[in-house]
């Protein structure tokens, strides 16, 4: 199962054609991302201020499949495939009136802040994805 998030498609995601320019669609599945990690009670802030750590994503594979255009809704979907000690893979899809728009799989690291070098994330943090993952959020 997965956990989904609603978004409109506005003027600044679209090139000259009208359509969702592709780059923008990253955006989309990063909001998803943040807003699922909010939603478990993952503070991606407190994460830094406290541990110095952060997430970044270290590898995307996109499948575009249709177009999105102006004033669309999207439903983003995010479904955590693994979660390691320091890494987390996601399946993420973007849908519009059902119908599958584009695929992702996306793996962000967890790594220090400082120093950008790999770094195994809180135990909590961890277990607050395994457990929503677990549960289909």
């Amino acid at each position: 199962m997965s956990s989904s998030f609603c978004y409109r498609v506005y003027w600044e995601h679209t090139d000259a054609g009208g359509v969702v320019y592709h780059a923008r669609y990253l955006n989309f599945l990063e909001r998803a991302r943040s807003d699922w990690l909010s939603a478990i009670g993952v503070d991606q802030l407190r994460l830094r201020e406290q541990h110095g750590l952060i997430f970044v994503v270290t590898r995307v594979e996109v499948d575009f499949r249709r177009p999105a255009r102006l004033e669309d809704e999207l439903r983003v979907d995010v479904c955590v495939q693994h979660c390691g000690h320091s890494r987390v893979d996601f399946e993420q899809t973007i849908v519009r009136d059902g119908e599958c728009l584009l695929t992702a799989c996306v793996r962000a690291a967890c790594i220090d802040a400082d120093q950008f070098v790999p770094a195994r994330m809180p135990q909590a943090v961890r277990t607050a994805i395994l457990e929503a993952a677990a549960s289909g959020r």
